[in-house]
């Protein structure tokens, strides 16, 4: 089974989850607003994928939270992550031994098909 990491209500989270159902592909989703994430699945997934991959700069809580003009390192990037995980692009899937960020449906296609 696979491990859907994200928020209900975000537009590509709902995209991932259509398509998990859509091919009947079983899956178990972590709410970030409602479960708690452990620093060191973070560190995990960044084995697996680039810290630019990861963190989401488009969104509206790293805009809030101002960190562009903090000029962060990446272990402040990664400890910002731990801390505030609406910072991660959504959704992260975790799968076998592969991590995906964000929701590409020929990239979901090939993997998953």
């Amino acid at each position: 089974m696979l491990h859907v990491y994200g928020i209900k209500n975000c537009d590509r989270v709902k995209k991932a989850l259509k398509f998990f159902k859509t091919h009947r592909i079983e899956y178990q989703l972590h709410d970030f607003k409602s479960e708690s994430l452990q620093c060191q699945k973070v560190k995990n997934w960044l084995t697996h994928v680039e810290l630019s991959k990861l963190l989401n700069t488009r969104g509206t809580t790293y805009r809030h939270l101002k960190l562009k003009e903090r000029d962060l390192s990446d272990d402040d990037k990664i400890a910002w992550l731990c801390k505030e995980p609406m910072l991660i692009k959504r959704p992260v899937v975790e799968y076998r031994d592969t991590v995906l960020v964000g929701f590409d449906q020929s990239l979901y296609e090939g993997e998953f098909l």
